[in-house]
């Protein structure tokens, strides 16, 4: 029986993740020699939507590759070796940390060759960078193929590509047209898509000049193919027998509880949002210190903050908050998870929001833990750990938690960017795991905001770059009848059955509050995730989904 697209890409992606786990336990492999050809034909097979013209043999595909590099640490391009560690101490060394915008993590460049990158955020992490990583080699093979003729002769095109990279290293003025000519050439693209691709490139505080990526990937894969030097990813020791053992969301769930301790606060009722940082704090603070009577008046206000950073708004909100019970907590584990505790007995309303009520007595006033968002299987490795009762001095705190609420940023299968999405259920893809569960949020509490609403499955995929439009129209189609993916619904539903169905750790009719926004459809062409970010649109569905959660919890 034939098989369909759909199954040879979700074939393909178990071969992705079983060849991962294997080169990451073996400790080093050769991307472009025998171990890690596999990964390079698994990659190829799936064919990810984020990465566009990967199979064209000929063009190089530039969205997913300003979109990797924002990703990646700046000059990675450059480097022949890249380890991946642990959190080992290079923190308090003098090499200065290079710290990717779109993916906080600690990267160090030793020299030249060696690039260090450290992996906190458990397997999900790796696998991203690692698919990242066999995305760079097959372009730079692209490069290498485009740069030479039949018999491995270097072509002119590829000769002033150098010429002008060497000229923009010494800080020479470069005449952007005809270098976009020649390097039109090489990238197998137009001449007009060149110079807007270069011009994208250049507004990125995070990346190279496009002119210095094509020419970096280019050579070390032409020294590798002419001169037998070959490129080389690693993992360290110390990152590969933590890796699974929660040892960062157990320090950043312990600093949380220590703080809720020290405050007197771990017996109060406890709310735990994970979100961004900025929602929450900005709802109920501009409420209370602005007087906002309405949601209407609050998006206002985040929309001016988000266009004026130094908006005076923004300072006054803040400046209330950090002396009613605003707590702010930074992250110093390694999970690169930020959090906030927000104690409502300092609130002088008696509304947290408009159309709300607190108790009168102070006690019996609701605490918010907020967490940044999470990434992956990271979300488990911290729900977990925070969920679980505080042990100090050999007696057990356990947190009395009402309810955990998860807005997420996801990719919707109908609609487009800054829709909204409420599941009912989180399928574990590639695995026989699935969530359902009683949301709190319903559809009919978003309908009327001008946004559209989609409600039912949500798919929790193993890597937003390893969707193919094959796999997510069947789960789309068929009966499954998702509306979108996202990767960390199944890992939160985990850790809260876990800790109340099963452990015990906290009630068991503990309320669950799901909603997400769109960042993309990967099923749109200009729509996935290479195609930038929200932007503005993105501050309606972030504020209208914090002010429902709220609502919802003390209407």
């Amino acid at each position: 029986m034939k098989r369909t697209r759909a199954q040879e890409s979700r074939a393909a992606i178990e071969r992705l993740y079983i060849t991962m786990r294997h080169l990451f336990n073996r400790g080093s492999y050769k991307p472009m020699g025998v171990s890690g050809e596999g990964l390079i034909q698994a990659l190829m097979t799936l064919s990810p939507e984020i990465y566009g013209s990967l199979t064209d043999t000929e063009k190089i595909e530039l969205d997913g590759l300003l979109y990797v590099m924002e990703r990646l640490p700046k000059g990675i391009e450059e480097c022949r070796y890249i380890r991946l560690i642990s959190r080992e101490g290079y923190e308090t060394s003098h090499l200065v940390p290079l710290v990717p915008p779109r993916r906080k993590r600690n990267c160090y460049r030793l020299d030249e060759q060696i690039m260090y990158v450290e992996m906190t955020r458990g397997r999900s992490d790796i696998y991203d960078i690692l698919t990242h990583l066999s995305f760079l080699y097959i372009e730079s093979n692209k490069i290498y193929r485009n740069s030479t003729d039949p018999k491995g002769r270097i072509s002119s095109n590829w000769s002033m590509l150098e010429e002008f990279v060497q000229r923009e290293q010494r800080g020479e003025e470069l005449d952007i047209e005809c270098a976009s000519a020649y390097l039109s050439h090489i990238i197998g693209r137009t001449f007009e898509e060149t110079i807007a691709a270069v011009g994208k490139f250049s507004k990125s505080s995070n990346s190279n000049s496009l002119f210095s990526i094509v020419y970096h990937l280019g050579k070390l894969a032409m020294e590798e193919k002419t001169q037998g030097l070959d490129r080389e990813i690693s993992f360290s020791a110390t990152l590969r027998e933590r890796v699974g053992h929660h040892v960062y969301g157990e320090l950043w769930a312990d600093r949380i509880k220590e703080t809720l301790l020290e405050k007197g606060l771990i017996n109060r009722p406890i709310h735990i949002i994970s979100a961004n940082l900025h929602s929450v704090l900005n709802t109920i603070y501009a409420h209370q210190a602005l007087g906002s009577k309405s949601y209407e008046e609050i998006e206002q206000i985040a929309t001016d903050i988000s266009i004026k950073a130094k908006n005076n708004q923004g300072k006054k909100i803040q400046e209330y908050a950090e002396k009613h019970g605003f707590i702010d907590l930074p992250d110093e584990s390694g999970t690169n998870i930020g959090a906030q505790i927000i104690d409502t007995a300092h609130l002088e309303k008696s509304s947290l929001i408009p159309g709300t009520s607190l108790p009168e007595e102070k006690e019996k006033r609701p605490v918010f833990v907020v967490m940044d968002y999470a990434f992956g299987e990271q979300a488990y490795e911290c729900f977990d750990e925070l969920l679980k009762p505080y042990t100090k001095n050999g007696k057990k705190y356990p947190l009395n938690v009402v309810s955990t609420s998860i807005m997420g940023k996801a990719g919707i299968l109908h609609g487009g960017k800054g829709d909204l999405m409420v599941p009912n259920s989180h399928v574990f893809e590639g695995t026989a795991d699935n969530y359902p569960f009683k949301n709190e949020l319903k559809k009919s509490d978003f309908e009327g905001y001008g946004l559209g609403v989609y409600q039912g499955s949500m798919i929790t995929v193993l890597g937003t770059s390893l969707q193919n439009r094959d796999i997510l129209t069947y789960f789309m189609e068929s009966s499954w009848k998702a509306v979108g993916l996202e990767m960390e619904g199944a890992h939160y539903q985990k850790a809260i059955q876990s800790a109340s169905k099963i452990r015990g750790n906290i009630r068991s009719n503990v309320k669950v509050l799901y909603a997400y926004y769109a960042s993309d459809n990967p099923l749109e062409t200009g729509s996935t995730l290479a195609s930038g970010a929200l932007g503005m649109e993105g501050v309606r569905p972030t504020y209208l989904i914090t002010y429902k959660i709220l609502e919802k919890l003390f209407k």
